[in-house]
């Protein structure tokens, strides 16, 4: 297998697999369609793409020297998690005429990816696979491989979203649609206060 190859089913692996980011962009996509949604996206693709070349740059030396740092990073990410469950659970389940021009924005999808440990714990572990050296040719080119993957991959979840759409017309099953979400985001949350 060639090293583009494994990066890139290493990038698939990581990107497809349920998180609270995919979960939020599945929300999404049922509450507020697809275009609305590709924002959170995009916004997630070019947050995660970002912290993916920090930590191939360096970043992970900072980290190494300020372990407390990676502890309140996790810490904010759970408190994020748990405020977006909240958000969900508490929400009345009206879809309103201008509620396909709301969703979650560009900034929500980067900050999202920022304070989620799988997104660092899949960072640290992927460029310490195929970019350990610190060749900068490879961090690039991973980086690269990655943003189209994990686009594609987070994309996949708002779109399979919009087809539930069909499915909440009323405001009694969307109300049931968001608890779940909720539910499923706070299991993401005390997951990870337990690891």
């Amino acid at each position: 297998m060639s090293a583009y190859l494994s990066m890139a089913a290493f990038a698939l692996a990581a990107s497809i697999t349920p998180g609270p980011v995919n979960i939020v962009a599945l929300t999404a996509g049922a509450r507020h369609g697809l275009g609305a949604s590709m924002r959170h996206v995009t916004g997630a693709t070019v947050g995660f793409s970002m912290l993916l070349l920090l930590i191939g740059l360096g970043l992970h030396e900072l980290l190494g020297r300020w372990p407390n740092l990676t502890t309140l990073i996790q810490w904010a990410g759970v408190a994020f998690l748990l405020y977006m469950a909240y958000k969900l659970a508490v929400d009345n389940g009206q879809l309103g005429a201008d509620d396909a021009t709301r969703g979650p924005s560009m900034l929500s999808g980067a900050t999202m990816q920022w304070l989620n440990p799988k997104a660092w714990l899949a960072c640290l572990a992927g460029m310490g696979a195929y970019a350990a050296n610190g060749d900068s040719r490879l961090v690039w080119q991973f980086a690269a491989i990655y943003f189209v993957i994990c686009y594609a991959s987070i994309g996949c979840w708002a779109y399979v979203g919009t087809f539930l759409n069909q499915h909440l017309r009323n405001p009694g099953r969307v109300r049931l649609f968001n608890r779940l979400m909720a539910l499923l985001l706070a299991g993401s949350a005390v997951y990870l206060v337990k690891v």
